[in-house]
């Protein structure tokens, strides 16, 4: 599979993650790297675009995406 089509311009790893580069490979590996469904930021993103991730969303926060799209109108 390939790399997940956001992760070159993810603010998550290329701002927040950036000086923490050994968490933020492990996080690459388990959420952008193959299947990327399983990435908060993603399922948000294509429910309601990238303009509507939330800055402070983790990959990991899944359990946060139905909330974050309930909020938009979307959920």
């Amino acid at each position: 599979m390939a790399d997940c089509e956001c992760l070159p311009k993810c603010p998550f790893f290329n701002d927040k993650m950036a000086d923490k580069p050994a968490t933020a490979g492990m996080m690459k590996k388990q959420y952008c790297q193959g299947d990327s469904s399983g990435c908060a930021r993603h399922q948000v993103k294509v429910a309601a675009g990238s303009e509507n991730v939330p800055a402070d969303l983790y990959p990991s926060q899944t359990y946060r995406v139905k909330e974050v799209l309930s909020a938009l109108g979307k959920g």
